[in-house]
């Protein structure tokens, strides 16, 4: 700790971080343009000076910029000396030279982080009154909008983009005094992280495409917290509303989680909320019914018929517990493949009964030295793998650190130049993590098995070693166990997209050899939908059990909720499940090939629309809010649920009132989910009597919006299941961090004003970040290894293991029903290697025809030479892809004439 003067004040402070950060910290108010708690100093704009004296007796005192300079003990600086409020007034006018006064048509007007600076400065008049400089705007893709005339040159939006998240194709453009900052030309942004820049910058260059198709001023948004559900690592996110739409999805930041951002899939992949084929009103047999006429049926159906249930990974832990205490634990089943289902039993284990702690992203970030096997981390889990491009960073950090600062981002990356830490990564075939692997290895499921056996072999030897192993491999295994022997925080990622149990088991003894020698060690494992992890802890059946009930006349009537049965088995299996079914209801809000089969259909909220705990992969259990009322019938699948319990007399469901019953009932009876209902205050919670407004303060046209209905204003709906209101009204300070649903503060109205919210600039908020952590690996534990090694992968003639690929942008069931995502998803395909294609004398985009388990498809093919030999990879998820379970054999069949365009195949899932 340091003594740090500000005018004369003493503060006590963390020595080493620069005074920038301290200030904030501090609560103080200092402008800045160029600097991020993420990305670092490099001292671009000069908006932060302020005056360092040398000592007590020093008058005159030195312009520095605050970002550059270090912390020392018995620092004396100034923040209001005239001087420095003069120089920081001049910078601002430096910079709005050629800014245009478009403030009240720009996007980010009354959120700018601009606008903030400039009143804090004091600038007010511009004395600039010659021609601006302007510049052509560029097409940018679907997800950002691009007004290039806005840039002061900050250079945060290239740091981010290029530095930070590994982009290559936006970059600064310079000739003499002019700076443009964009692509080489028009064209989409290829980064998976692009929608940040949104929010990284700190004007209205780049902004959300999205948002402007339905423009909305941020501060009238009504606000809440909420978690992606997008994949496994539960990002935070605040989700904004107008109208009865969903206009917004926006960064919430959380310390151990996402931090300052989000991928685009989750910030983007929103507008499913808002499609006009939404299931919006209940249906009998195809007609429109009322919701007494659909309770009436269901309750029929429950005192008639033999009901099973199956649950959803995509649905909340309260629907899933519902539907289970409604049709009984013995009738309860995951909506799983039985892969699927395995694997999240073999994740829960592992991650329970072993010794090794799942760490954070943010943990992951501080990891020395990672090894991948078997995940596609930019398309399965991409905040994943953003963490990883951060822990590459750290082993040549160690030794910039001797000379400068880690916060100084110019001099360490200029220290630092290409070099980066250990990282290997053991996939499928390529992928763009490629770029900062030490080495990399493409093999078959099982092969990278024994690569991950080899390696666990070599750090502890009571793991049996892989026979008969080639010598290339070998020393790839050594060189593999040395590095992370040699690391002070390994990380091991592994999870289920591989859809192999042996590559998990393999992670699994890495991990655990490595533990042994070093308490450090880290291992996570990636789900493949944003509850998966929390539907395996509560525990049911196997789909398949689902299947025979019903095949073997054990039950005749299925709900199936928010659960599309065609991702997770067979077309053939599915098509006789559901025919066999007397009758079939289906909760959902997405249309999907499940839907249209089904007999009742009832209406089930979005997140948007609904309250709900989701548990991601490390085992954080986390709630999302509901962000508005939905309009007609349609309510939480929990809430129709507990409507069916109770109007069918289930004395037990009769019980619960509203979502705090319910997940209080989830704490006492689910062993593995024991204090989930601690993880938000109760509905009852109140500050000085108030409640938490989901709307700003400079909320607007409350009376306006429904005067074609009513001129007098309606009285705003009142939340049973939180402490959060419907209004603009309620308490003004820092709620508890799990119930922040919007970032402001007093001369900070753009996301910047979260510094406020934080206990440390760029650390945990107030209170402690949000969530708890469910599973704790507890180091104490012995673990047994698993001991036995997958065999060699054979390829066999005239077949092709078939494996799933993942694409961020498809392959996740709601977000490629969003307008923006939809335009990245890819065409159906398949995937084989050179050598095979040459063989079957294939070129790119002709048709392939194979047969998996009976069916025939034809698929265009890409060629990857990446690809192992006997290997064909599948897009998972994508529209019109063969709906079957793998991995599994393909037969390949006969090539008669080349075909250039794409065959549609026999059986598909849509």
């Amino acid at each position: 700790m340091a003594i740090l003067y500000i005018d004369n004040q003493p503060h006590e402070v963390t020595s080493g971080n620069n005074l920038l950060e301290v200030c904030l910290t501090l609560g103080l108010d200092l402008p800045y343009f160029c600097w991020h708690p993420s990305l670092g100093s490099v001292g671009a704009c000069r908006q932060c000076a302020i005056k360092v004296y040398k000592d007590e007796n020093d008058r005159k005192g030195r312009l520095v910029m605050s970002c550059m300079e270090p912390v020392t003990n018995n620092q004396r600086i100034s923040i209001t000396d005239v001087e420095a409020k003069e120089f920081r007034e001049q910078i601002i006018g430096w910079l709005m030279t050629s800014h245009p006064h478009d403030c009240a048509v720009c996007d980010e007007g009354g959120s700018c982080h601009l606008q903030d600076m400039t009143v804090m400065t004091g600038h007010a008049y511009r004395q600039f009154r010659y021609k601006k400089r302007t510049y052509k705007n560029q097409d940018l893709g679907p997800f950002i909008n691009h007004e290039m005339n806005r840039c002061i040159q900050c250079y945060r939006c290239v740091r981010f983009y290029k530095d930070y998240a590994g982009g290559k194709d936006l970059d600064a453009f310079a000739s003499r005094n002019n700076v443009y900052f964009g692509r080489h030309e028009d064209g989409v942004l290829e980064s998976e992280f692009s929608g940040n820049l949104s929010e990284v910058c700190p004007t209205g260059v780049f902004t959300d495409k999205t948002l402007k198709q339905h423009y909305t001023r941020k501060w009238d948004l009504t606000m809440a917290p909420s978690i992606c559900q997008h994949c496994s690592l539960g990002c935070n996110t605040i989700a904004g509303e107008r109208y009865g739409s969903l206009r917004l999805i926006a960064n919430r930041y959380h310390g151990e989680v996402n931090g300052y951002f989000i991928c685009d899939r989750g910030r983007f992949g929103y507008e499913f909320v808002n499609s006009p084929d939404r299931v919006r009103e209940p249906m009998l047999n195809g007609k429109v019914i009322s919701r007494n006429d659909v309770l009436e049926e269901i309750k029929k159906s429950l005192k008639e018929a033999k009901v099973i249930g199956i649950g959803s990974p995509r649905a909340s832990l309260q629907s899933n517990f519902a539907l289970k205490a409604l049709v009984g634990k013995s009738n309860f089943y995951h909506g799983v493949s039985e892969n699927e289902h395995d694997m999240a039993e073999l994740a829960i284990k592992i991650l329970k009964e072993g010794p090794v702690r799942t760490p954070s992203l943010k943990e992951v970030e501080s990891a020395d030295a990672i090894f991948i096997l078997g995940e596609d981390l930019t398309n399965s889990s991409p905040m994943l793998a953003l963490a990883v491009r951060q822990a590459v960073r750290v082993q040549p950090m160690k030794d910039a650190l001797k000379h400068t600062q880690e916060w100084n981002d110019a001099a360490a990356r200029e220290l630092i130049q290409d070099k980066s830490g250990p990282m290997f990564s053991a996939t499928i075939h390529n992928t763009k993590l490629d770029d900062i692997a030490t080495e990399t290895y493409y093999a078959a499921p099982d092969e990278i098995a024994r690569l991950g056996f080899a390696v666990a072999h070599r750090i502890d030897n009571a793991i049996p070693d892989v026979d008969n192993y080639p010598a290339e491999l070998k020393k790839l295994a050594d060189q593999i166990a040395a590095a992370l022997k040699n690391a002070e925080r390994p990380v091991i990622i592994s999870g289920l997209s591989s859809e192999s149990d042996n590559v998990m088991k393999a992670a699994a003894n890495v991990a655990w050899a490595l533990h042994k020698k070093n308490k450090n060690t880290g291992l996570v494992l990636t789900m493949l939908e944003c509850n998966s992890l929390g539907l395996a802890m509560m525990g049911g059946g196997r789909l398949d059990g689902a299947f025979n009930a019903i095949l073997h006349s054990h039950a005749d009537t299925a709900i199936i909720m928010e659960n599309d049965l065609y991702r997770h088995g067979s077309v053939a299996t599915v098509d006789k499940f559901l025919k066999m079914c007397k009758q079939v209801i289906v909760l959902d809000h997405t249309p999907n090939a499940t839907l249209k089969k089904a007999h009742v259909i009832i209406p089930a909220g979005t997140f948007a629309e609904s309250d709900g705990t989701l548990i991601n992969n490390e085992g954080r259990a986390q709630r999302f809010f509901q962000v508005y009322e939905a309009t007609d019938v349609i309510q939480e699948s929990w809430r129709w649920l507990l409507n069916m319990g109770v109007n069918a007399g289930n004395e037990r469901m009769s019980r619960w009132k509203n979502f705090e019953d319910i997940t209080k009932a989830i704490s006492e009876e689910e062993e593995l989910l024991k204090g989930v209902d601690t993880i938000t205050p109760p509905s009852d919670y109140r500050v000085a009597g108030q409640r938490i407004p989901r709307e700003p303060h400079r909320y607007s046209g409350r009376t306006a919006m429904t005067a074609d209905i009513n001129v007098s204003e309606p009285k705003p709906p009142e939340d049973p299941d939180s402490s959060l209101s419907y209004t603009m009204e309620g308490y003004r300070g820092l709620p508890p961090s799990s119930l922040i649903p919007f970032f402001w503060s007093p001369g900070w109205n753009s996301v910047q004003s979260v510094n406020k919210y934080q206990e440390k600039v760029g650390s945990s908020l107030r209170g402690g970040d949000p969530g708890l952590r469910m599973l704790e690996a507890d180091p104490k534990n012995t673990s047994n290894y698993f001991m036995s090694v997958p065999e060699v992968f054979q390829p066999i003639a005239d077949h092709l293991w078939m494996v799933w690929t993942h694409h961020i942008f498809g392959s996740e069931e709601l977000s490629r029903k969003s307008s923006s995502v939809a335009q990245r998803v890819p065409q159906p395909y398949v995937m084989i290697n050179t050598k095979e294609a040459e063989q079957m004398k294939l070129q790119e985009g002709q048709t392939f025809t194979f047969e998996v388990e009976k069916h025939i498809y034809s698929l265009p093919v890409k060629i990857n030479k990446t690809m192992p030999n006997g290997v064909a990879a599948l897009p998972y998820g994508l529209e019109g892809m063969p709906a079957t379970e793998l991995p599994a054999w393909g037969i390949v069949k006969p090539v008669g004439s080349n075909q250039s365009a794409v065959s549609s195949h026999q059986q598909s899932a849509v």
